[in-house]
């Protein structure tokens, strides 16, 4: 059995409509030839529990599961088994995959017999804030179920190649056309309109991982240079970002919007902060940035590092004086004709269609020696039986 007779089953502790980023990305292309049902974790209700069902676009359908406010953690795990259950009866979901973005969904997936089992591990999650405490003992249960691992980033595959025999990095990447845009866009987004220049930009989730002090040191110490933060706060105190008059907050923002905002930047912003939450990360924004012509500077991410500072495409700095030191040779520059060439040269191979079509290989693959194994049990069975 090949992929395209098969429905692709996805657990995701990421909703849907938060950020567009890898599940979307590899999801979407999916949903071209197979149906996509994106399991996300449960909200609480009022009501009798029930399964939300949404369908944003054809073959992708979104289930949120509803469940009764004041269960224990026994009923909470049985009725969302139930509800999955009728689920997959309703939708005729007979022959699939599972698709696991979070090793916490397995107690309520574990009574099923998909196809496959794939787990796109796209971050290290126990080392988030908030984390579960059992979400490590979780995904060496996944791992040990999965017939296929893939990572975000080489670093995380650095980490974890040792605990699965079919485990292949596939690092962020991109949807070109859709941010050269910002290359030939020559109207200014009406939300950073009035913010003078140089402006230095930065969109994605603004959370632990982002290195605000740094930001709020540059900023207060170049009262010049401004600051677009994009992008909604999670998990930390809004009072806790710095309040400088050259920093502003524009909150969240579509996909689509992205390239009319990056269009009017000077300088694009990887400014995250060296710690446990961002070790293996692996940024999809890196050549995101780079695809809209704009300039960049990153903390020293090792998936940044290595290959995009050591071929010189990025700015890397970790300090304030590195950061002045970095902008101020970039705000000095006329001519990147010479860079961007060879930011366009290193980008030529990278895509998500690419990465799709990488994955769906090692998918049919596994699929078909599946299939194998299964045919040559049958067929052992058969001899045995005329021994």
């Amino acid at each position: 059995m090949m992929m395209q007779n098969l429905d692709l089953v996805c657990f995701s502790h990421l909703r849907w409509n938060f950020v567009f980023q890898r599940p979307q990305h590899l999801l979407t292309r999916f949903a071209k030839n197979n149906r996509v049902f994106y399991i996300e974790e449960p909200v609480f209700t009022d009501q009798q529990s029930f399964c939300q069902v949404t369908s944003p676009e054809k073959n992708m359908i979104i289930v949120v599961p509803h469940l009764t406010k004041h269960l224990n953690e026994k009923e909470k795990l049985t009725i969302t088994k139930e509800l999955l259950v009728k689920f997959f009866q309703e939708q005729a979901i007979n022959n699939y995959i599972f698709w696991y973005y979070s090793p916490m969904f397995l107690s309520i997936s574990e009574d099923f017999s998909p196809e496959l089992i794939v787990f796109d591990c796209m971050d290290e999650l126990s080392a988030f804030k908030f984390a579960p405490a059992e979400l490590i003992q979780n995904e060496a249960l996944l791992l040990e179920k999965a017939d296929l691992v893939f990572t975000g980033g080489h670093s995380l595959y650095e980490a974890k190649k040792h605990r699965h025999e079919s485990i292949y990095p596939f690092p962020s990447s991109i949807d070109k056309e859709h941010f050269q845009q910002a290359r030939t866009i020559t109207v200014d987004h009406p939300d950073q309109d009035t913010i003078p220049h140089p402006r230095f930009g930065f969109y994605g989730v603004i959370d632990e991982r982002m290195d605000i002090d740094l930001i709020g040191k540059v900023a207060e110490l170049n009262p010049g240079w401004h600051f677009v933060m994009i992008g909604p706060v999670v998990k930390i105190d809004h009072d806790s970002l710095p309040k400088f008059p050259n920093i502003h907050y524009l909150g969240s923002k579509s996909y689509q919007e992205l390239p009319s905002y990056l269009s009017g930047w000077d300088i694009a912003l990887i400014p995250f902060a060296l710690n446990e939450s961002t070790r293996f990360i692996s940024p999809t924004k890196t050549p995101e940035y780079l695809a809209a012509g704009k300039p960049v500077i990153s903390s020293s991410i090792k998936d940044v590092v290595h290959p995009y500072g050591v071929n010189r495409l990025v700015h890397i700095a970790d300090t304030p004086e590195d950061f002045i030191r970095a902008a101020e040779i970039e705000l000095n520059t006329t001519d990147k004709s010479s860079w961007l060439s060879r930011v366009d040269e290193f980008l030529k191979e990278i895509s998500w269609d690419n990465t799709w079509k990488e994955m769906m290989r090692h998918i049919n693959e596994k699929l078909s020696d599946k299939a194998q194994v299964k045919k040559n049990s049958k067929l052992n069975l058969k001899e045995n039986i005329y021994v």
